[in-house]
């Protein structure tokens, strides 16, 4: 079950005003040149932001996801139509794709999706189905948020509190705070205050924090060879970029 954030639709049609700068997607496109990469598969798309930059430069692109409030969120921006969507979980993905799958040459999880599978078993089985989903020589890239920079402490209501004038809606007030701390894992809500009707709504998310040495093993253990940490272009020191690839032929430049 996803979010309400990205499951329920009035929150879902908001999500993109809400967080207008996607500065942090021009890092992937980089990468996506770096590996001249033709094809790529974005697992946790959300609302498509991503999957239309790159359909818009020509790529093969698939997007997936649980939601289906956001996928309709993604299927509505230009570009749309260039992309395959697919309303799944990462896990499920192999069950989805026709017969004569090839492989994808990049397979991405941006922003938070890495971190919200919470288990070891479901870390294993995205890591699964991100291997099966490429043509060897192939790389899967996502990025996650080191646990030693302690992110979650800056999650408050007095630091996170915002009004946002969202076109067609009006003003929505939002804010965020921690819910509770188990470890690795760290839960949070949202809230979310819709000034025309008086409606509040509220998403509930947790996500867990890998250290460096844990997402090096896990990959390895999958089989992934040249796996590569990169410091985030956009939050030096806060967060790796973790590139892997899956042992083959380099995918032809």
């Amino acid at each position: 079950m996803a979010d309400a954030l990205f499951e329920e639709r009035r929150l879902a049609r908001i999500y993109d005003d809400l967080d207008p700068d996607r500065t942090d997607l021009d890092a992937y496109v980089q990468l996506v040149d770096e590996l001249a990469a033709r094809s790529v598969l974005d697992i946790g798309c959300g609302t498509g932001t991503f999957c239309c930059l790159l359909a818009q430069r020509g790529v093969e692109v698939i997007g997936v996801d649980p939601a289906a409030a956001s996928l309709e969120v993604a299927r509505s921006k230009p570009g749309a139509d260039r992309v395959r969507w697919l309303h799944a979980d990462a896990a499920d993905l192999l069950t989805i794709v026709s017969d004569d799958w090839v492989g994808v040459d990049l397979v991405t999880m941006t922003a938070n999706v890495a971190q919200v599978f919470l288990t070891d078993s479901e870390w294993a089985s995205v890591l699964h189905a991100g291997w099966n989903a490429l043509r060897p020589g192939g790389h899967l890239v996502f990025e996650t948020r080191d646990p030693q920079r302690q992110a979650w402490l800056e999650w408050t209501r007095e630091r996170s509190q915002r009004q946002t004038a969202v076109p067609g809606v009006g003003i929505v007030e939002s804010w965020v705070e921690v819910t509770g701390h188990d470890g690795p894992k760290v839960s949070f809500r949202w809230t979310f205050t819709f000034q025309a009707d008086g409606v509040t709504m509220t998403s509930d998310s947790t996500l867990r924090f890998r250290d460096r040495a844990e997402i090096e093993d896990s990959l390895s253990q999958k089989g992934f060879d040249r796996v590569e940490v990169r410091d985030a272009v956009d939050r030096p020191g806060r967060e790796f970029v973790v590139l892997a690839r899956r042992p083959g032929p380099d995918v032809p430049a």
